[in-house]
């Protein structure tokens, strides 16, 4: 391979990142532009509410980071990366004073779980134990002959089904609203295929890696990537907007953009039949966000909630349900399912001294104009009364204002599309990684795996792109 092959990656976030690091390793002469100040495009931390409040932009709790083959793969703790993985991994209240806790060691879990515990193992249990198997294959394109056959089907067959299915092997209503909250981070409706796999993954990944808040931000996994890929010879142009990717002649591009973005810049690059396909691809519920400045912790009534950074508001099975349900018809939910971190309880350097943060964000439909910001709040007093009194800023992202700050993030959809059962197989085309010009291939969360901070979607399509070169 010609050391001096020339490549470009358009878009910084982990998985631009990622793309240009296994590039950079393979000895290609390696720019990531970034149309933004600042690198990393969902994992940023920046002071948005008041001046020492370190409020993350985009991703803030990363169970699908710290498991990540790809960038466990890179000595990221040796470029200033350090996981914090409070005692607990999650927190759900209910409206009778107590929360259900999500204990980070399974058997820890099983007993708090009381008599869900023994459903809770049937569960977890097997993907715990053969976590390393399966997400290298979870966190690749769906193989058309997995390594692991009877692994795959195992967790297939309980991936797949609604999570309104999956929590009938619960016999109290505790357990079914922990595990609808985190099939919840789908964007499904708890009644569709496929909404469990997230409920299965996420709670596994709990009792394996934790659900962690890396120290000091969002940011610092982003300049371990970055420090990374400079090891490398790698360089990165902040502010560097690419309108078309023609001024890359001759060079391999990687695109850390959705179709959308992807059809903007390489439209003249691409056949008419390739731009169709792009033009179909679907994007999923956006998010209502609000970052916040405390002057106080928040004051749970259930105080075991101070034993997680992140906690699910929604009440029992049922109400998170019908808040889900609502989104992905295109309505918005009366009592919405808010998800909230807490990352001051952990980590004192993101606040002035005695000072707290939090962020908090709940799903509405696509491209929302609807103001959600009381909805929101009410549903965190419901659990945590005189919440309001300790608010010194908020921060409101509406899903115009997410796409602001991220271009990828098109209507607040913060997955790269819709991950249902239709546009699961085959994320954005059938090429995956691939495009209908040589030399451009796309890079983002529109590719398998889909969403979350791992850097897989890019590994995977530089991978590709090594490839074709060899």
């Amino acid at each position: 391979m010609d050391a001096k092959r020339q490549a470009a990656v358009v878009g910084s976030g982990p998985n631009g990142l990622a793309a240009a690091i296994v590039l950079a390793q393979a000895a290609l002469d390696v720019e990531v532009f970034e149309a933004q100040p600042q690198p990393g495009g969902g994992a940023r931390t920046a002071d948005i509410t008041e001046p020492g409040f370190h409020h993350d932009l985009g991703s803030a709790v990363h169970p699908f980071a710290a498991a990540s083959p790809f960038f466990q793969s890179l000595p990221l703790q040796q470029h200033g990366l350090e996981w914090i993985n409070p005692p607990a991994a999650l927190a759900h209240p209910l409206d009778d004073g107590t929360a259900v806790m999500l204990e980070r060691n399974l058997d820890d879990a099983v007993s708090a779980l009381g008599a869900d515990g023994p459903a809770w193992r049937k569960l977890m249990g097997p993907v715990v134990e053969h976590w390393d198997e399966l997400i290298a294959e979870v966190f690749g394109p769906v193989p058309l002959l997995p390594r692991h056959p009877f692994l795959m089907a195992r967790f297939g067959m309980r991936a797949i089904m609604p999570a309104t299915t999956v929590v009938k092997m619960f016999p109290t209503e505790r357990a079914k609203a922990l595990f609808a909250g985190i099939a919840a981070h789908s964007f499904l409706s708890l009644d569709e295929a496929m909404s469990s796999a997230f409920g299965i993954l996420l709670g596994a990944a709990a009792h394996v890696v934790g659900w962690p808040i890396p120290r000091g931000g969002a940011q610092s996994i982003t300049s371990a990537l970055c420090a990374v890929l400079a090891l490398h010879g790698g360089k990165i142009a902040t502010s560097r907007r690419i309108e078309n990717l023609a001024e890359f002649n001759g060079k391999i591009v990687m695109c850390d953009v959705t179709p959308r973005q992807l059809l903007k810049i390489a439209e003249s690059h691409l056949s008419e039949r390739f731009k169709r396909l792009l033009r179909a691809y679907r994007y999923g519920p956006g998010v209502f966000k609000v970052d916040y400045a405390l002057n106080a912790p928040i004051p749970w009534k259930a105080r075991e909630c101070a034993r997680a950074a992140t906690v699910h508001l929604g009440g029992n099975m049922e109400e998170v349900a019908a808040s889900e349900a609502a989104v992905r018809h295109n309505q918005i939910a009366e009592k919405p399912f808010v998800l909230l971190s807490q990352p001051t309880l952990f980590d004192a350097s993101r606040a002035p001294a005695g000072k707290h943060i939090a962020w908090a964000y709940c799903h509405v439909p696509n491209g929302s104009e609807f103001d959600m910001l009381s909805r929101l709040e009410a549903q965190i007093e419901r659990f945590a009364p005189g919440f309001r009194d300790t608010v010194i800023a908020r921060h409101v992202f509406t899903p115009a204002g997410l796409q602001r700050v991220n271009e990828n993030l098109v209507g607040g959809d913060i997955s790269g599309g819709v991950l249902d059962l239709r546009q699961f197989l085959w994320r954005p085309t059938s090429r995956l990684y691939g495009t209908t010009a040589r030399n451009i291939y796309i890079c983002s969360s529109s590719t398998p795996p889909g969403g979350g901070v791992h850097g897989m979607c890019g590994y995977h399509a530089a991978k590709l792109a090594l490839s074709h070169l060899r």
